[in-house]
């Protein structure tokens, strides 16, 4: 188990460390080329890279939602959800921590709201509450249904972290403009813990959405795929 969870704070370390480091830091620059396209794009590689690199020791959560997701879907005990979803939060802040301290070095750096998500005024356009919570739900749902599928006995093994890390790309896509995107509470706890203020008020909306649409998730994966 020490060795699961040490995967799992390691595995969600580079997920928050490579995709909010590309929003912060590299999207910083306009001269770079950085875009948000460009920042979905280093959130599927870090999962896509990790997975392989870790995964098959703690079996690449990264995520509490996806966590409770794999529980409810019976693909994860019970008893091992609360450590897990502990690992994943001290992977997650240490990686933020470590973004602070590189940003903080140039004196005339721009955090900006340090890739926190938001809704609302902060929502980077402009989107209001019940279009995150919305989004979140829907985009965390299909999420895990990629994820259980993907994972499947009759799925060719190796695969999985590919449609993974492409299922996280796509989603980012869809979901910057509206909540910056989440889809995990451990990514969304770990920059809200430094932007601070706004950041941490709308936290609850990232740990409520991303937990009932992994849950939701799991239940369509029951009731579909998971007989065939």
């Amino acid at each position: 188990m020490q060795k699961k969870l040490l995967a799992e704070a390691i595995g969600t370390f580079w997920l928050v460390f490579g995709g909010c480091g590309s929003a912060v830091l590299a999207a910083a620059f306009p001269g770079l080329g950085i875009g948000f396209t460009g920042v979905s794009l280093a959130f599927g590689l870090t999962v896509l890279t990790i997975a392989y690199a870790v995964g098959g020791i703690s079996g690449g959560h990264f995520n509490p939602a996806v966590s409770v997701g794999l529980t409810v879907a019976g693909r994860f005990p019970a008893a091992s959800l609360l450590p897990y979803i502990i690992a994943q939060l001290v992977g997650a802040i240490l990686a933020a921590a470590v973004l602070y301290l590189i940003a903080s070095g140039k004196a005339d750096v721009d955090l900006g709201g340090f890739a926190a998500n938001g809704y609302g005024e902060h929502s980077p356009g402009g989107y209001g509450t019940l279009s995150a919570l919305l989004i979140e739900i829907v985009l965390t749902a299909g999420f895990l249904i990629v994820i259980l599928g993907a994972t499947h006995g009759r799925v060719p093994a190796g695969f999985a972290p590919i449609a993974i890390g492409l299922a996280l790309t796509l989603i980012h896509l869809i979901s910057i403009p509206v909540t910056n995107t989440s889809v995990n509470p451990a990514r969304s706890t770990s920059q809200a813990i430094f932007a601070g203020g706004w950041a941490l008020q709308q936290l609850w909306l990232f740990w409520v959405a991303p937990i009932v649409g992994a849950v939701i998730g799991a239940l369509l994966w029951k009731g579909v795929g998971e007989q065939n």
